[in-house]
């Protein structure tokens, strides 16, 4: 059985209930114990500049994006968000939450390659 987890994240702006939902998984893995990873790509890349997460909020019974992205970071998880995806759309890494890290794909294809199963938003 794998020590590791991976959830890929493809909305925020185009359905906040998708970020929404795949960071409270993110969540319910790190604290499982799982090494865990969120990769953001398309509209997902969103989740990870604080304008916009923070006017997702799905309400009851979830958290605000904002805090399930803060309490995963706290809680030692791994945030990628993926380069070609930030240009398309005019984000800098400047414009990132502190702890997001600018990746490609190969970060993604080598968390997975070691086994890690992987959910997708």
């Amino acid at each position: 059985m794998s020590n590791t987890f991976c959830v890929t994240i493809t909305h925020c702006k185009t359905d906040g209930d998708k970020a929404t939902l795949g960071f409270v998984v993110a969540n319910a893995a790190q604290g499982s114990e799982k090494e865990t990873m969120v990769f953001l790509s398309s509209d997902g890349v969103y989740c990870a500049v604080p304008e916009e997460m923070a006017k997702i909020n799905e309400g009851s019974p979830f958290a605000p994006l904002k805090d399930l992205v803060e309490k995963f970071l706290k809680a030692g998880g791994k945030i990628y968000v993926c380069t070609p995806c930030m240009k398309k759309r005019g984000i800098t890494e400047a414009s990132l939450i502190e702890g997001a890290t600018p990746a490609g794909g190969a970060a993604l294809v080598e968390w997975l390659t070691n086994g890690s199963p992987c959910v997708a938003y």
